[in-house]
C-alpha cells in the first residue's frame, strides 16, 4: 500500500483555479473559447474552472490513453475519444490535469489542429517537468511541480484516489 504524502490543500487548489480563470476569462474577454477537456484526469479541473469563469465557453472532451496501470508513460499514445463539435475557426483551450512528459499533449495538439482551429491553447492544473521531452507550451498553469508521482483532484493510480479532494504524492 503506497503512503499519502500531502501535497496541495484543498484550500490552496480553490485559490489557483480561482487565479487561472481570472487570467483565462481576462484573455478571452469578447471571445467564446471551447474548452478541451482530457479525460479521465481533468474532469474535475474543468468542472471548477468552467464555474470560475466569467466568460460564456463550450465544452467537449478527449480521451488519449499512455500510462495504463503504471507510474510511467508507455510513451504508446492511443486516442480513445474523438472531439464531437465543429471546432473549425474556433479558439481552444486544451484543459489538463498534469502535463508530465508532454507527450500526449503534443500527439492532442496535432489531433486538435487537424480540425482548423483558429487557435489551440492549454490550461493544466499541474505542470510537471521532471521527464519532460520536447518543447511543450502550456499556456496557462495553475502549479509548477518538480517531480513525484500525485493523486487527487482527478489525478489517479490505476483508475483509483481520483476523488481525493485535495493531492498527494505517492511513496511506493
Amino acid at each position: 500500500m503506497p503512503e499519502f504524502i500531502p501535497f496541495l490543500k484543498k484550500e490552496d487548489i480553490e485559490r489557483m483555479v480561482a487565479d487561472v480563470a481570472l487570467r483565462i476569462s481576462s484573455d478571452y474577454k469578447d471571445r467564446e473559447p471551447v474548452l478541451i477537456g482530457v479525460l479521465k484526469g481533468a474532469f474535475i479541473f474543468l468542472s471548477d474552472l468552467t464555474r470560475h469563469l466569467t466568460i460564456s465557453v463550450t465544452v467537449d472532451f478527449v480521451r488519449a490513453s499512455s500510462y495504463g496501470s503504471n507510474i510511467s508513460s508507455s510513451e504508446n499514445i492511443r486516442l480513445t475519444k474523438g472531439i464531437e463539435i465543429d471546432i473549425k475557426n474556433r479558439d481552444l483551450l486544451v484543459i489538463e490535469d498534469i502535463v508530465d512528459t508532454g507527450l500526449t499533449l503534443a500527439f492532442l495538439y496535432d489531433y486538435l489542429r487537424s480540425f482548423g482551429p483558429k487557435t489551440v491553447k492549454v490550461c493544466t492544473l499541474l505542470d510537471k517537468h521532471e521527464r519532460r521531452k520536447g518543447s511543450t507550451v502550456i499556456d496557462y498553469a495553475c502549479h509548477v511541480v518538480e517531480k513525484g508521482f500525485l493523486v487527487g483532484y482527478g489525478l489517479d493510480y490505476a483508475e483509483r484516489y481520483r476523488g481525493l479532494p485535495e493531492i498527494y504524492k505517492l511513496k511506493f
